[in-house]
């Protein structure tokens, strides 16, 4: 018997009984989480999904702009979603072409884990892969540690965009100990001058290489007053197994000259 399952969007998602066998990823790190935890399921994901390297499926376009004529006809039980990166118009027109199609909102760590959970043993009907436990454990506590150091995380340049308010990644530096200089902007993603982004009194200026590719020669030269690090994009904003990593590597951040 089919058995039905509300998304974090009040959706009710009606799923195959059992263990779901073919699914469509529209999320990086879901797909990261997904082949983690039972490779053979997925069917169909992103070009954006590049984790791990040797994933070899089906590619469905962009998280913005997927294919969904291609998307039906894997054929898939689920094709999974989240409020952040995909768009309502896609979801809802999958599901008007009978595709059944789970919406997670995640804005904060716990929320991922939260999500993560649901989805792997609930939705998907699947044991808890060990890695799963592994990021409970590292990212599980409800203590928020004191700032040891103060941060900005442009994610776009020219022009200029920084990580604000309401989303994974602040609450995610802040559980390192990192004060995201604008946790409190009204806005998610605000635009900011460079010039007010380098006077903001950041201690270090984050620089990932997504979804902007900032590089050696590409974002430090426009910081003349804040020390800059480039990091893992994905260790900002991937929820999964990434988590893992980015424990170890965003507890290491220090402001310069310690």
């Amino acid at each position: 018997m089919p058995r039905t399952l509300t998304d974090d969007l009040g959706h009710p998602v009606t799923l195959p009984d059992g263990p779901i066998r073919r699914v469509v990823s529209l999320v990086p790190s879901l797909t990261e989480a997904i082949v983690a935890s039972r490779r053979e399921a997925l069917v169909g994901a992103t070009d954006w999904c590049t984790h791990p390297a040797d994933l070899a499926v089906a590619r469905v376009r962009g998280t913005k702009n997927p294919d969904r004529a291609a998307i039906a006809a894997l054929d898939p039980d689920l094709v999974v979603a989240v409020q952040e990166e995909n768009r309502e118009l896609d979801v809802r027109r999958l599901r008007e072409a009978g595709v059944p199609v789970w919406v997670s909102v995640i804005e904060s760590v716990p929320q991922a884990l939260r999500a993560m959970r649901q989805l792997l043993t609930e939705v998907l009907a699947w044991d808890a892969p060990e890695w799963l436990g592994q990021v409970e454990e590292a990212w599980g506590s409800d203590v928020v540690p004191p700032a040891r150091a103060s941060v900005v995380a442009p994610i776009w340049r020219d022009p200029w965009m920084v990580v604000g308010s309401r989303t994974f990644t602040t609450d995610l530096l802040a559980r390192a100990g990192l004060r995201n200089v604008f946790a409190d902007h009204a806005e998610r993603y605000p635009h900011v001058e460079v010039a007010d982004l380098d006077t903001a009194g950041a201690d270090v200026v984050l620089l990932p290489d997504e979804p902007y590719e900032f590089t050696t020669d590409d974002g430090p030269e426009a910081f003349t007053r804040t020390p800059t690090r480039l990091v893992s994009g994905r260790l900002l904003t991937w929820y999964g197994p990434a988590l893992l990593e980015a424990r170890h590597t965003l507890d290491r951040v220090e402001p310069a000259g310690r």
